[in-house]
């Protein structure tokens, strides 16, 4: 049900890769053209959504839905799926997020329920 989950975000296009993380950075799938950097993609999207929740606690800003990085190679967006688990993608660089920002937590809702 997971891998159908990042298949479907895949389908919307301009998604290049996508994985399913434990909150402490354990890959439990991913949907990435290159496996061997999976683990290290879950590992460093944990490390960074989990020091966004961290500072912004601390700050008394309340907990972040999601983190986006942008580059000049494409976006990152980082996003909680539940207490357990988290989902991750890669979007080209001239991707609209409204759209998949949506379905994002759309699929962080599915993720919650399952895990």
């Amino acid at each position: 049900m997971l891998e159908k989950i990042l298949s479907d975000l895949k389908q919307m296009g301009s998604i290049n890769a996508s994985s399913i993380a434990s909150r402490d950075g354990l890959l439990i799938v991913s949907d990435m053209d290159i496996k061997s950097h999976a683990e290290t993609f879950a590992a460093m999207s944990a490390t960074m959504l989990g020091a966004a929740e961290n500072s912004t606690a601390e700050l008394g800003k309340g907990i972040p839905d999601r983190i986006i990085v942008e580059s000049d190679h494409g976006k990152l967006v980082a996003m909680g799926a539940g207490p357990k688990a988290l989902i991750v993608i890669l979007t080209e660089p001239d991707a609209g997020l409204g759209l998949i920002l949506v379905e994002l937590e759309k699929a962080a809702e599915k993720i919650k329920k399952i895990i």
